[in-house]
């Protein structure tokens, strides 16, 4: 990279940290970490980004909030493979315009792929944004310094750099965020909905103190009939997702507490507005992939 200025798309997840730790022993300040709020970030999670980043880790760090731009790009799309790739080329503008804005010093592109990306891109599976959703016309040389690893691998390296735990062992979430677990065409409403129930599956199975590789929710772009004081409602479900795996590629399914679930269930059905189901997914993968999109 020589004396090059590296910009890093910085989710806050596991890859994409391990890979800031990574560039920041290697090259310092001249790595630039760009962090952009589409929108589709879990409950408080840029503004975790932003301490751990900047506060903690000294980071370069540019904080872009993008949330109307991405959503209005994904007005009435619907299919999910074409939701990935909107969000992964508009990801590349952006970093584009944050690169003019420091200067033609700008020659890399880093990115957290990991090597389950590259596999089930290539399969045909799914493209991850970071590989089949990247532009012909990229400027930009891609810097991907765990592509060959997978998740457990990452998580090695990142204890290794002496990253803390809790970021190391820290949810992962996909680069086109809740965009791929609000199903279908993506509105406001619906994925502030999405919001508040992830925030309370992840909350609660938190509390219970359980070992779980991945858990999180999904609202469908249908509607249930339920009953709400006495009268009809006609709200969205939501789907309970938790998975144990080791390298992505299979995944079994926990067995919740009943306690647990029911827990769930009710302050999600009281708490969160517009949703009058929860359900449990029992889908292993394969044949079920992690996420529903």
């Amino acid at each position: 990279m020589g004396d090059k200025k590296v910009l890093l798309a910085l989710s806050g997840g596991v890859d994409s940290s391990v890979v800031a730790a990574l560039l920041i022993k290697a090259i310092g300040k001249q790595l630039i970490c760009v962090h952009v709020n589409h929108g589709l970030m879990r409950k408080g999670e840029s503004e975790q980004v932003i301490d751990v980043f900047k506060n903690q880790l000294d980071a370069n760090l540019v904080y872009v909030d993008a949330t109307d731009r991405f959503l209005g790009k994904l007005v009435d799309v619907e299919e999910p493979e074409t939701k990935r790739k909107i969000i992964g080329a508009e990801f590349i503008r952006v970093f584009e315009e944050e690169a003019r804005k420091v200067g033609n010093e700008v020659s890399f592109l880093a990115q957290g792929t990991i090597y389950p990306d590259i596999l089930e891109s290539q399969d045909g599976v799914k493209a991850h944004h970071n590989v089949g959703g990247l532009p012909d016309d990229l400027r930009f040389e891609l810097c991907e310094p765990v592509k060959l690893l997978y998740k457990d691998e990452v998580r090695v390296v990142g204890r290794e750099l002496g990253l803390p735990e809790n970021m190391v062992e820290r949810q992962p979430f996909p680069g086109p965020g809740l965009g791929v677990r609000c199903l279908g065409a993506i509105t406001r409403d619906r994925l502030e909905a999405l919001r508040e129930a992830d925030a309370i599956v992840r909350e609660e199975i938190d509390n219970a103190g359980l070992t779980i590789w991945q858990y999180f929710a999904v609202v469908p772009d249908f509607r249930a009939t339920g009953v709400r004081e006495g009268k009809r409602a006609y709200d969205w479900p939501c789907i309970i997702r938790c998975i144990n795996t080791v390298d992505v590629m299979t995944a079994e399914v926990p067995e919740l507490d009943w306690a647990l679930l029911k827990r769930i269930t009710a302050r999600i059905t009281a708490e969160v507005p517009r949703i009058c189901r929860v359900c449990y997914d029992l889908t292993p993968k394969p044949v079920g992939t992690v996420e529903w999109e």
